[in-house]
């Protein structure tokens, strides 16, 4: 008798499904996997810190020497001087969230990612909800330790202000959501422009420049766009004390809110129309 051997048949390895949670996945270790993310997060976090504490630091050196007190410090706060560093925060962080896009247009490595992910509009999702995530927890905790430090050196004078002090914990939250959609909207951006420069150039523009550019419009069109602009809208989000002629935090964040979604689509329209 002589026995046949029969070769078993080769088993296909069932393809994986797409999932949000997958892309996410993917997107997050993209995400740390890169150097310059671990770089320019740890500035957006430095500088939040030691602009806050120098700026508390000169406040306090100031008063203490009984001179005149530098206008930019009238009628500070812990809370004001803690908050000095938000706008180069910004700068670090939304120029991240142009890099996590535009870097993959710029390396060819989106057509990849669009090979893996045919569907194309859940890699937009997921790289604004993942990074949006770790700029809201940079931001966060970069505020809440900013604050900690100038409530500290101010104890005792009449700008100290502690955690317990009326709205602070909600305006400190108020300052991670702004830098959180801020990189967003900045992800937003790289995809839609598809160029780091011109990603960065339209995100400060669009949060530093714009604002100053405010003041050669007539005084009745000022006052009626300015705080409308997606900076002025933001700090409105974490403002203490609201002024007249600006938002409340309830509407500056749906304004801000409008402005990340108005970027978003404009990307997935881009991203669903355009090649890569």
């Amino acid at each position: 008798m002589t026995a046949t051997l029969v070769a078993p048949k080769a088993v296909a390895a069932a393809p994986l499904k797409v999932t949000g949670r997958r892309v996410a996945r993917a997107e997050w270790a993209k995400l740390w996997s890169l150097r310059s993310t671990w770089i320019t997060l740890g500035i957006g976090l430095l500088l939040l810190l030691a602009i806050g504490t120098i700026a508390t630091l000169q406040f306090k050196s100031s008063t203490s020497s009984g001179k005149p007190v530098d206008e930019d410090f009238v009628g500070a706060t812990a809370h004001s001087l803690a908050l000095f560093g938000v706008p180069f925060a910004l700068i670090a962080l939304g120029v991240l969230g142009v890099l996590t896009t535009s870097g993959e247009y710029t390396t060819g490595m989106i057509r990849s990612t669009l090979a893996a992910v045919p569907r194309r509009l859940p890699v937009l999702w997921a790289k604004a909800a993942v990074y949006g995530a770790v700029a809201f927890a940079v931001g966060a905790v970069g505020v809440f330790v900013a604050f900690a430090i100038s409530s500290g050196l101010l104890s005792g004078t009449d700008a100290g202000m502690s955690f317990s002090a009326n709205g602070v914990v909600v305006s400190l939250l108020g300052v991670g959501l702004y830098l959180g959609l801020v990189g967003v909207i900045g992800v937003a951006l790289g995809a839609l422009l598809r160029s780091s420069a011109g990603g960065i150039s339209a995100l400060v523009g669009a949060f530093l420049l714009v604002p100053g550019l405010m003041s050669l419009l007539p005084k009745a069109w000022r006052t009626e766009v300015t705080p409308y602009l997606p900076g002025n809208a933001g700090e409105s989000i974490f403002a203490l004390h609201h002024t007249p002629g600006t938002l409340s935090a309830g509407a500056g964040l749906l304004v801000l809110l409008g402005w990340t979604a108005l970027a978003l689509g404009g990307a997935a329209l881009r991203l669903k129309r355009a090649d890569a």
